[in-house]
């Protein structure tokens, strides 16, 4: 290990990343650690980081704001994608891991840095989001994840290890769940959320960080309007915004209504199932919305098709597929669908349902005139007979055939029974 003289760390400041720092310099020969933290919007999480990461060792700490571009290169293509994890997820850890990953990168090579290291535990999916974008833009660097080499078995022990060590921590045994936060979304994972069994306490002081339960919410519905650009949330009620300030706002109009709150027991890339619940009140507000917006614009067979790209779009992004070939060509594909994804929608919010109650666009191919229930001049309803005649024909094809086959059966049969009369037969 003494080749290793300078590494940089991927940091958060929370229990693995703040004790790694002390655990580099004891086993890789005291070498100078940078540490570098990825802004996605972990608001306070971030405060006090750099005096904590200098006091625990590290030479440097790096801050690197990247919200913009985590809401418009990540997120926003994502949406446009309608790509959703196992119809529940919305991906909130899994597209912060590559751009922070890649801006390490460029740190650690700008910094002549020896080796990466990241605090991703073995059993994660973090670990390959990590480390696929790190081997896409160094192939070369050396990577260190201490979860895959020292002698560490738990949390708690990292505890234990962190407070024999004197590294301050933010958290207890009893409050010690494992949280990914950024501003998409919030992660809560471990203590009593690993036996599916146990109901979580979403009205435990505490537990949820970005909004209320559904049953804490108001009894009045809040409406919210929502202007989209190819696919692309551009104003709240009339008033155009930044991509982050979208966000934010919807943020705090759905953790008001108790939105975007999901139990899931997911499929982890490693093989192993796991439980989580997830906040993202923004972003089930803009997917609700968009899917919504897209139900008047995209023709039949585009909505149907998309549907599967999505799905795929969403494996790539959880299985740390973002660097690749076909994830840009999936994006290139979603994007020309998206040309005419303009209009509003109005999204009515109440006690954890985010619902579109109307919308309105100019690329709609809605047409009231022909789909009215009412007497129209447009739509011939007679033409529906010879429509079903074609579209049935192989239905019908297939019944001649199997009772041509059944007829010939009953024939052979009386036949060699002799029980039928020549009269019976028709030649």
């Amino acid at each position: 290990m003494g080749d290793i003289k300078k590494v940089v760390l991927a940091y958060s400041g929370g229990l693995d990343t703040s004790i790694i720092i002390q655990w580099l310099k004891e086993n890789y020969d005291n070498c100078e650690v940078i540490a570098v933290s990825g802004d996605v919007g972990q608001d306070s999480e971030l405060e006090g980081l750099e005096e904590k990461a200098i006091k625990t060792g590290a030479s440097k700490l790096y801050i690197e704001d990247l919200n913009k571009e985590f809401i418009e290169e990540y997120v926003f293509p994502t949406i446009k994608a309608d790509a959703v994890y196992e119809s529940k997820y919305l991906l909130g850890t899994s597209f912060a891991r590559p751009i922070i990953a890649k801006r390490i990168v460029e740190i650690a090579l700008k910094e002549g840095a020896d080796a990466i290291c990241h605090g991703c535990t073995g059993k994660g999916n973090d670990q390959v989001r990590f480390e696929l974008a790190i081997k896409a833009f160094a192939p070369d660097m050396k990577i260190i994840a201490p979860w895959r080499e020292w002698d560490l078995k738990s949390r708690d022990e990292e505890i234990e290890y962190a407070e024999a060590h004197n590294i301050p921590l933010k958290i207890t045994r009893e409050t010690n769940y494992s949280k990914d936060k950024n501003i998409w979304h919030i992660s809560h994972e471990g203590l009593d959320l690993e036996d599916p069994a146990n109901e979580p306490m979403y009205n435990k002081e505490g537990f949820l960080e970005l909004g209320v339960s559904p049953e804490q919410a108001p009894d009045k519905p809040t409406y919210v309007t929502i202007s989209f650009d190819k696919g692309v949330p551009v104003a709240i009620d009339g008033e155009k915004l930044g991509s982050v300030e979208i966000v934010k706002k919807l943020n705090q109009l759905g953790g008001e209504n108790g939105i975007g709150i999901v139990d899931l027991v997911e499929n982890r890339l490693v093989g192993m199932k796991s439980r989580g619940v997830y906040e993202t009140p923004g972003g089930t507000i803009l997917f609700n919305a968009h899917a919504g917006l897209e139900e008047l614009i995209l023709d039949r067979d585009t909505a149907h098709y998309k549907t599967i790209v999505g799905e795929k779009f969403a494996e790539l992004l959880y299985t740390g597929l973002w660097f690749t070939p076909l994830r840009e060509a999936i994006c290139a594909f979603v994007d020309k669908t998206q040309e005419n994804v303009t209009g509003t929608v109005k999204m009515k919010l109440y006690k954890g349902n985010a619902t579109v109650a109307a919308k309105k666009a100019p690329y709609s191919l809605y047409n009231e005139e022909f789909a009215t229930f009412s007497k129209d001049e447009v739509y011939n309803q007679y033409d529906a007979e010879g429509f079903i005649n074609l579209w049935s024909l192989p239905l019908k094809i297939r019944a001649i055939q199997k009772q041509t086959a059944e007829g010939g059966a009953v024939y052979n049969e009386a036949l060699e029974r002799k029980v039928l009369k020549g009269s019976d037969f028709v030649e």
